[in-house]
């Protein structure tokens, strides 16, 4: 008998349909991507930020090197002005030192900012205030330097013409000098005195102080010197003193030291010995007569004694006397 499937007139009850189950690990692999992606996304924000600040500041450092490029170029031309204006100016007076100490005061501040290596922007704002202070201070500089070169124009001019002056007035002074030179040796040897008269004797002096003139060389004991000085009217009156040179028989100056003698310097005939000084106090324009013994601790000789005397380098009178032999026997 066949069997064939109807509907049941009788209803069955029906299964409700299965969900799948949902796996925890496929949430979580959800999160790790969203975290991941937010991460990476978070790293390449901050990099873009940092790459811009380093570029930002490559921007400013390369605009503050450029700066200071440009100043420590502006310092340079201000200070070869300034090194040229001081070396056409070789002659400072005290203002001129003073504004150059104030000068290279400012140049140090200015290079101490520019050699900084991190220099902010204030410092180099203060160096390009300064900078132009700098170049200021060096116009100024130049104007003084300027005037002092017309001061010192004048002054050259002032001085040449004071020169020729001088010159002129030295040239003067030299031939006034000349002229009164020659007047003063005119005068000089013009004051000279002149002997005359000159009068050589031997004095025998007895024991009893009695005295006898001689001509044996045996019997003096020392000889009387006179002669008499001429009026001179140019030589001025006061003490004078007179050079008396003896010469021996034996052609020998006499000099005792011991008595006075000594050198002195002729106008002729250089240095000269002489036997004896004479001061004299002579009187302007009249006749005077000097006198005067000579007495040495050595006989005198037979022959000649020759006697010169000098007065103001000159040789201004002589006279010779003979002594002869005491009788038969000497």
């Amino acid at each position: 008998m066949a069997f064939e499937n109807f509907p049941s007139a009788t209803p069955q009850p029906s299964t409700p349909p299965q969900v799948p189950k949902t796996d925890w690990r496929f949430f979580l692999t959800i999160g790790l991507i969203i975290v991941l992606l937010g991460t990476w996304g978070y790293i390449i924000w901050d990099k873009n930020k940092v790459t811009e600040t380093i570029q930002q500041k490559d921007v400013q450092y390369a605009s503050a090197v450029s700066e200071k490029d440009t100043l420590k170029n502006l310092l340079d031309e201000a200070t070869m002005r300034y090194d040229a204006l001081k070396t056409s100016n070789a002659k400072k007076d005290s203002t001129i030192t003073s504004k150059d100490r104030d000068i290279a005061e400012k140049r140090a501040k200015i290079q101490t900012i520019l050699s900084k290596v991190n220099a902010t922007k204030e410092e180099l704002a203060q160096a390009k205030s300064m900078i132009a202070s700098l170049n200021t201070d060096i116009e100024s500089y130049k104007v003084q330097i300027e005037e002092l070169k017309g001061q010192n124009q004048q002054l050259t001019v002032e001085k040449e013409a004071v020169t020729q002056e001088r010159d002129v007035v030295k040239k003067d002074l030299e031939s006034a000098k000349t002229d009164i030179k020659q007047k003063e040796d005119v005068i000089d040897v013009g004051s000279t005195l002149h002997v005359g008269g000159f009068n050589i004797v031997g004095i025998d002096q007895k024991n009893s102080g009695k005295e006898k003139e001689t001509t044996k060389a045996k019997k003096v004991d020392k000889l009387r010197i006179s002669f008499v000085i001429d009026d001179n009217r140019i030589a001025a009156s006061g003490p004078k003193d007179l050079y008396v040179c003896m010469t021996g028989p034996d052609g020998k100056p006499i000099a005792v030291e011991a008595l006075g003698s000594g050198i002195f310097t002729t106008r002729e005939d250089g240095e000269k010995t002489f036997t004896q000084k004479v001061q004299i106090n002579y009187t302007q324009g009249q006749r005077q007569t000097v006198s005067f013994d000579w007495k040495q601790n050595t006989p005198f000789q037979i022959g000649n004694y020759k006697i010169e005397v000098y007065h103001n380098g000159f040789k201004i009178g002589e006279g010779v006397k003979e002594f002869k032999k005491s009788g038969l026997f000497g």
